[in-house]
């Protein structure tokens, strides 16, 4: 008898704690059988579900892509090739949209993702080696100089790259020949630059003066569009295209956010539409060595 208690109490004491890795088991029940004593932490995203194959596995990891945005938050994981894996998920950005706020939201938004090996976050600000320096968009004092990509890879215990929100999307849709251009029409006006697929980061155009002064975000922000109506603002939308074109002289520019859909199928030369939720598949590009399809 004394045997078995003393055997019951090492087993209660050599218990991991299930905080350990930062990601509760109630994030993924398998949790439970996937503990293994070791110094490093074990977490759901460490070991597939039953339903991945070997094969699956050997194609690579899988990415969790997530775009932080002015008005919403969205997620999907890909898999080595940039499909997804699941529908992504959208919540929205919290109000007032400090680093904790947003950071909750994430977390709780993991509970519903397949399992992942690395995570790629489009930031809306400029981020410098996974340090925001601004956030226009956001709560944009507290997140002066902050630490996102340290904070997130604490959260998940996985690799994480951090990089311009446009920027992210942008990796999803250049095909690397010449100079490529991206836009995004949502809260502001996100912009990247390629060239032969290769980025020129954290362009931040949407902060350059467009006429008489006014930003190109002043002049076609979202909430400029609710005030002036969708009839005046395309028309400065149109304006600013037209203002890009010479200005950098792209071979091609591709417009998103979610705004872009009120441009309609009529677009001038070398300007193409894309959908944000294919923007999150840019995820996968940014861990690889070329920005090219």
């Amino acid at each position: 008898m004394r045997l078995l208690m003393r055997d019951r109490v090492e087993t209660r004491s050599s218990r991991p704690n299930d905080l350990r890795d930062g990601l509760p088991e109630r994030w993924n029940p398998a949790m439970k059988s996937l503990r293994a004593p070791s110094s490093a932490p074990v977490s759901r995203l460490a070991t597939p579900r039953r339903s991945h194959s070997k094969t699956s596995r050997a194609q690579g990891p899988r990415t969790l892509s997530i775009d932080i945005g002015g008005t919403g938050i969205k997620m999907m994981v890909l898999d080595a090739a940039g499909k997804p894996l699941n529908r992504h998920a959208r919540e929205l950005t919290p109000k007032p949209a400090h680093p904790p706020a947003v950071l909750a939201v994430i977390e709780s938004m993991l509970e519903r993702q397949p399992p992942f090996e690395r995570v790629s976050v489009g930031f809306p600000g400029v981020v410098q080696n996974g340090i925001t320096r601004n956030a226009p968009n956001l709560d944009n004092p507290s997140w002066t100089d902050f630490p996102l990509e340290r904070r997130l890879r604490a959260l998940v215990h996985r690799p994480v790259r951090v990089i311009n929100d446009a920027d992210l999307l942008g990796y999803a849709v250049v095909r690397g020949r010449g100079l490529e251009m991206v836009i995004t029409l949502g809260t502001g006006m996100g912009t990247a630059l390629f060239l032969d697929g290769k980025l020129v980061p954290n362009l931040e155009l949407g902060h350059h003066p467009l006429h008489q002064g006014k930003t190109y975000e002043d002049r076609i922000s979202d909430a400029v569009l609710k005030r002036i109506g969708k009839k005046r603002w395309l028309k400065r939308v149109w304006k600013a295209i037209q203002r890009l074109e010479p200005t950098f002289n792209y071979d091609a520019l591709y417009v998103g956010g979610g705004n872009a859909r009120l441009l309609g199928n009529e677009l001038p030369p070398k300007v193409e539409l894309f959908d944000n939720a294919k923007g999150l598949q840019g995820g996968i590009r940014l861990w690889a060595k070329s920005g090219t399809r």
